[in-house]
């Protein structure tokens, strides 16, 4: 593959994750990353990317004219991991997480126009309406809740739930921009033509993550392990049997391969990405994984009380995209979270600040 490669969000977790592994993949390929640096330790990741080889341009989505063909160029491929990925900051910023998600979407979208590149979009399992999450049937187990066999709603079952699910009722502001994006990559794919690949990914983690306790959870409880901070179950009991599938980064690179180089009989689709059935921790599960993994027994607050937007399970049924492209992940709960250990071990002195917190 040789073509030009803009990835906004590019000095984060995942876009510099991926920006790193296809220019490792695709060596002739012209990889640019842009990115505002607003998310605490995304500086570390521009050392990394210049080894590589990979452009970096000081920018923010939310500013039409940072998206400036003059200094980008125009790229064939503009794969869009910028987003302010935080359900709960919608409580707190919810004009940053509307300008950013949404506003910087339409500013996307139109430098797609004019540009003719295709866009790969990096969208959300929580695009999916949390009264419909909330109405799953679930059967409580010594240590996680799992789905019961027979449902009462359509596309849930105990694979999970498909592209079909329900997405109407409150999601929370976050993914009420990540659906309002797709829609509106919708219209510029009839309106425009922009050949776009809708991924809805579920919990990304791995290697790199700067994980805080509303992102990035399963990073965080590495995290907070081996550093011997405290941690707590919110919600639903305080129990700590809330589930969610994970899915290692360097998967989520196995199939962004495949669909940078199938776009054109991939454009269109909607996949859920996520670690499916078979990749599922509940914060109970994690907490014992965490032990094992780090020799560190470390205090967990137990809170009974729910918060806003949060639900006890969310596995994502990714066979669509199994079924088209034949990907599906690779990597274990366990091996996953033994990458995150050791990743932090390697670079204790530079995360302890940022980690610690």
């Amino acid at each position: 593959m040789t073509e030009r490669l803009l990835i906004l969000g590019g000095a984060g977790f995942v876009g510099s994750s991926l920006a790193i592994g296809l220019k490792s993949a695709y060596p002739a390929a012209d990889v640019l990353c842009l990115d505002n640096l607003r998310r605490r330790g995304s500086e570390l990741n521009l050392s990394p990317l210049q080894a590589h080889g990979i452009r970096f341009i000081h920018g923010d989505i939310r500013n039409p004219t940072d998206l400036d063909v003059d200094a980008i160029g125009k790229p064939h491929i503009v794969i869009d991991c910028s987003a302010e990925a935080a359900v709960l900051a919608g409580l707190t910023s919810p004009q940053y997480v509307l300008q950013a998600n949404l506003l910087g979407t339409i500013n996307v979208l139109e430098f797609c126009r004019h540009t003719k590149a295709k866009l790969l979009f990096l969208s959300s399992s929580r695009v999916y309406s949390i009264p419909a999450l909330r109405k799953i049937r679930l059967n409580e187990e010594p240590t996680r809740f799992s789905l019961a066999p027979n449902q009462c709603q359509p596309d849930v079952s105990e694979a999970g739930i498909r592209e079909g699910f329900s997405t109407l009722g409150f999601r929370s502001l976050y993914g009420t921009s990540k659906l309002a994006s797709e829609l509106l990559i919708e219209e510029y794919r009839e309106a425009f033509g922009v050949n776009a690949i809708v991924n809805r990914c579920g919990l990304l983690t791995g290697p790199g993550q700067m994980a805080r306790i509303d992102q990035g959870v399963f990073g965080l409880w590495v995290a907070a392990h081996y550093f011997r901070t405290k941690l707590r179950y919110i919600g639903f009991g305080g129990q700590g049997k809330q589930v969610r599938d994970l899915l290692h980064v360097e998967d989520l690179l196995g199939l962004v391969k495949y669909e940078l180089e199938h776009f054109d009989k991939l454009g269109g689709e909607v996949f859920n990405v996520g670690g499916g059935s078979n990749n599922t921790l509940s914060l109970l599960e994690a907490t014992e994984l965490c032990r094992a993994i780090t020799g560190n027994t470390i205090e967990v607050e137990q809170i009974e009380q729910d918060r806003p937007a949060d639900i006890p399970l969310l596995i994502m049924d990714c066979s669509k995209v199994l079924e088209r492209t034949g990907w599906k992940p690779q990597r274990t709960p366990k091996s996953t979270l033994e990458d995150i250990h050791q990743w932090i071990r390697r670079n204790e002195t530079v995360l302890r600040p940022i980690l610690r917190e």
